[in-house]
């Protein structure tokens, strides 16, 4: 079973993008319906996880949809139309695409628990070359994928690499850029790229486009907007990747499933780096920050580490949650006074007994097996 932000996140994502093949089609009805869904699910997660190191993220898509909910009940009740799609225009070089999420919560390497090969390969491509340029006088990769379970914190790298670097972040969905609304696929894409050209000029830009899969990735049944998304998108790659370009930007994305994306796309992404589930250490890490604002009672860390092999970064948030919870739920079954107890050993133990791995061990040797034939750190 999923942890259960990793779950609600995955299906509102999942909702979207069949909003905008709903939208796409001209089934209004079907797109209102599954996008009112995948704004409950992120209401839910938000609601359930205000502290994730994603929230104000969510917060922002949570907006964006419900404004898409109005646009789409005014399109329902319109009469159809013959006319060209509708595009959106910026008037304004340095107005984002309403698509484009700016914002980033204040997420630095030092939060993200282990995943050093990781940090090390984002500082060589993006870090060193914005703080540095005179060192790279044949210039410097600009594409970097990470792949790897869910959960293990590849968008948490995104951020605080560009906060590392200080540059402006952009985050994209796949349902945004697939979106009607804003016009046809590839001009969003020509757009998103357009505007980050532009903003690159004056200081770094990293590009995040998250699930990439979901909007590049070859699936059995495809129809014509998203080959068009993604022969777009490969061009706009090539104009990035152009070693006389000097500006800072950068691409980063992000996929639970990168055999679904051809070679073609990856020889555009210089650096490929598995983000695995956490090692020993990093369990152990990640524990003690997940902790230090708790109260703890007879708990060994080092013990609960290697009781937690197998568990992502964000199941053993929900676990450590669980944990807590069973100490406020005696609060209130003794009638809501007084403060929790501290958390013991026996309190994560029984929730382990009931919360599993979310990622299957075979999934695993899928990864490693697709990282040893395509891997580049």
């Amino acid at each position: 079973m999923s942890s259960p932000a990793v779950y609600l996140e995955g299906s509102a994502r999942k909702y979207a993008l069949a909003a905008a093949k709903a939208e796409g089609e001209g089934n209004y009805e079907s797109a209102i319906t599954n996008l009112r869904k995948a704004v409950e699910l992120l209401e839910d997660l938000v609601k359930n996880y205000p502290d994730h190191p994603m929230a104000m993220i969510y917060r922002r898509l949570i907006g964006q949809y419900k404004r898409k909910l109005e646009d789409l009940e005014r399109k329902r009740m319109e009469p159809a139309s013959g006319g060209d799609d509708e595009v959106y225009v910026v008037e304004n070089k340095e107005e984002a695409p309403p698509f484009v999420m700016r914002e980033k919560p204040s997420i630095t390497f030092n939060d993200i628990a282990g995943l050093e090969e990781a940090k090390e390969a984002i500082r060589e491509v993006i870090i060193y070359p914005v703080k540095r340029p005179d060192l790279f006088p044949l210039g410097w990769h600009r594409g970097v994928l990470l792949y790897g379970p869910p959960g293990t914190g590849k968008t948490m790298l995104g951020i605080a690499a560009a906060n590392e670097a200080k540059a402006e972040f952009l985050y994209v969905d796949a349902a945004s850029i697939m979106s009607k609304w804003l016009g046809e696929g590839e001009k969003n894409v020509k757009r998103l790229f357009s505007y980050a050209r532009e903003r690159a000029s004056q200081v770094p830009v990293v590009v995040f486009i998250d699930e990439v899969d979901a909007l590049l990735g070859y699936h059995s049944t495809e129809i014509g907007g998203e080959v068009r998304v993604r022969n777009q998108f490969l061009k706009e790659m090539d104009g990035v990747l152009d070693k006389m370009l000097k500006v800072h930007l950068y691409v980063i994305a992000a996929t639970n499933k990168p055999w679904k994306l051809d070679e073609a796309f990856l020889r555009r992404f210089q650096k490929r780096v598995y983000v695995p589930l956490p090692s020993k250490e990093a369990r152990k890490e990640l524990l003690r920050k997940l902790t230090e604002k708790l109260r703890l009672q007879n708990v060994d860390l080092d013990e609960l580490a290697e009781m937690l092999e197998g568990y992502s970064g964000s199941d053993i948030r929900d676990v450590v949650q669980d944990a807590y919870m069973i100490t406020v739920r005696e609060v209130f079954e003794r009638g809501g006074s007084g403060e929790p107890r501290p958390v013991s050993m026996d309190d994560f133990k029984r929730v382990l007994e009931k919360r599993k791995p979310s990622v299957d061990a075979a999934l695993t040797i899928r990864f490693e097996e697709w990282a040893s034939r395509f891997g580049a750190t």
